[in-house]
C-alpha cells in the first residue's frame, strides 16, 4: 500500500496542479492524503494481526493431546498403554495467516507377557500447516495440511513363510498426507465459555504413487481413508488464586468424538464392512481448577483396523482410562 502511494504522488501532484491550486497548496495537499492513506494501511496491517493472532490461538486449541492411561477389552492384554504427541510449534506470529507444528508422536502399548516388553511402539513424527480462510473469531473456517510417516522400528520380514503378517518382529512403514477442513464456533455464556470444531478430511498414503510403504501391505493395510473430529469444549471462570477479585478462564470439561473410515481395497472387504473398515473413538475430559493443562480421561472405542502398526489386522472394541495433557488445554482468557 506505502509503495503504491510513493510511486502514485507525482501523478497526484500534477493533477492537483492542473486542476489550478498552486504548487505550495497541491504539495501540501498530496502530502495530507498520502498521510491518511498510510493511517489507514496501518490500520488494515493491525486489524490482519489481530485475526492472525486469534486465530492462531484456534489452531493451538485444535492440537493433539497425549495421554496415558489402560485400555480394556483389547485382544492382548497391557498394563498401560501412552499417545504421546509433544507439539513443537515453529510458526506462531500475527504477522503471518498461518501456524505450523511439528509433532513427534509416538504411540506405545506395555503388554502383560513375560518381561512386560514395550512391543514395536509406533513412531509417527510429521508436521502439520494451518490456515485461516475466514476472519470470524466466533465462527471460524480454517484449514490444515499435514504429512506423517508411521513405523514401528523394526527391520524383520512383515510376513511369515505361510504368508500371515509376523506381528512378533515384522518391519511396517507407510507415509501419508493429510488435507482436512475445519469449521467451530463459539459461544460466551455468563462465566462459560463453549467451543465446538468440527472437521473432516482425507488421508492419501505415498502407496499411491508407489512410494513410502512396506510391500506386504498392499491390499491389506488401508492407504485411503476419511477423518472426521467433533470437539466440544466447556471452560469456565474461576477466582484468580492470587487475586480472588479477578477471574481467568480455563479447560473444564471436553467430549471429543473421532471417526477413520478405510476407503480403498483391504482383502476382499466390501466397502460397507464396517466392522473392519471403521475406527471410531469417543472421550471425555475433565480438568479440576487445580490442574495445569492436565484432565483425567475416559473413553470408548472400536477398531476395525488397529492404527497399532503391524497389529492393524486387529478388530475390537475397547475402553480407555487415564490423563492426558497437551497445549490444547491451555484456555485464553475471554476478551
Amino acid at each position: 500500500m506505502i509503495k503504491k502511494i510513493t510511486f502514485l504522488f507525482p501523478f497526484y501532484f500534477f493533477y492537483m496542479y492542473t486542476a489550478g491550486a498552486s504548487p505550495v497548496k497541491c504539495y501540501l495537499k498530496a502530502m495530507d492524503d498520502s498521510s491518511a492513506f498510510k493511517k489507514a494501511d496501518s490500520g488494515l496491517t493491525k486489524a490482519r494481526r489481530i485475526k492472525n493472532r486469534e486465530f492462531n490461538a484456534i489452531f493451538e486449541q485444535n492440537l493433539a493431546v497425549s495421554s496415558a492411561g489402560q485400555e480394556f477389552f483389547t485382544p492382548k492384554k497391557t498394563l498401560l498403554v501412552a499417545d504421546l504427541s509433544p507439539n513443537f510449534v515453529l510458526v506462531n506470529t500475527p504477522k503471518l495467516p498461518f501456524f505450523f507444528v511439528a509433532d513427534a508422536r509416538i504411540n506405545l502399548r506395555l503388554f502383560a507377557s513375560h518381561g512386560d516388553p514395550v512391543k514395536s511402539p509406533s513412531y509417527m513424527p510429521g508436521g502439520t500447516l494451518y490456515f485461516r480462510i475466514n476472519r470470524d473469531y466466533y465462527n471460524p473456517r480454517f484449514i490444515s495440511i499435514s504429512y506423517t510417516h508411521h513405523s514401528n522400528g523394526i527391520e524383520g520380514p512383515t510376513s511369515n513363510s505361510n504368508g500371515t503378517i509376523n506381528t512378533d518382529s515384522g518391519k511396517f512403514t507407510t507415509n501419508f498426507y493429510t488435507l482436512t477442513y475445519h469449521t467451530g464456533k463459539r459461544l460466551d455464556i455468563g462465566n462459560l465459555i463453549i467451543t465446538r470444531y468440527d472437521a473432516l478430511g482425507i488421508e492419501l498414503h505415498a502407496y499411491l504413487i508407489g512410494l513410502g510403504y512396506t510391500y506386504p501391505l498392499k491390499n491389506k493395510y488401508g492407504f485411503v481413508r476419511i477423518n472426521g473430529n467433533w470437539r466440544y469444549n466447556i471452560a469456565r471462570a474461576n477466582s484468580d488464586p492470587v487475586d480472588p477479585i479477578k477471574k481467568i478462564y480455563s479447560n473444564w470439561q471436553r467430549f471429543d468424538f473421532q471417526f477413520t473410515y478405510i476407503a480403498d481395497k483391504i482383502y476382499n472387504y466390501t466397502t460397507l464392512d464396517v466392522k473392519k473398515r471403521l475406527n471410531v473413538s469417543l472421550k471425555y475430559y475433565y480438568q479440576f481448577p487445580f490442574m495445569q493443562n492436565v484432565s483425567f480421561l475416559a473413553g470408548l472405542g472400536y477398531r476395525g483396523q488397529d492404527e497399532y502398526n503391524i497389529f492393524f489386522q486387529n478388530s475390537y472394541a475397547y475402553a480407555t482410562f487415564g490423563i492426558a495433557a497437551g497445549l490444547s488445554f491451555n484456555m485464553h482468557p475471554k476478551e
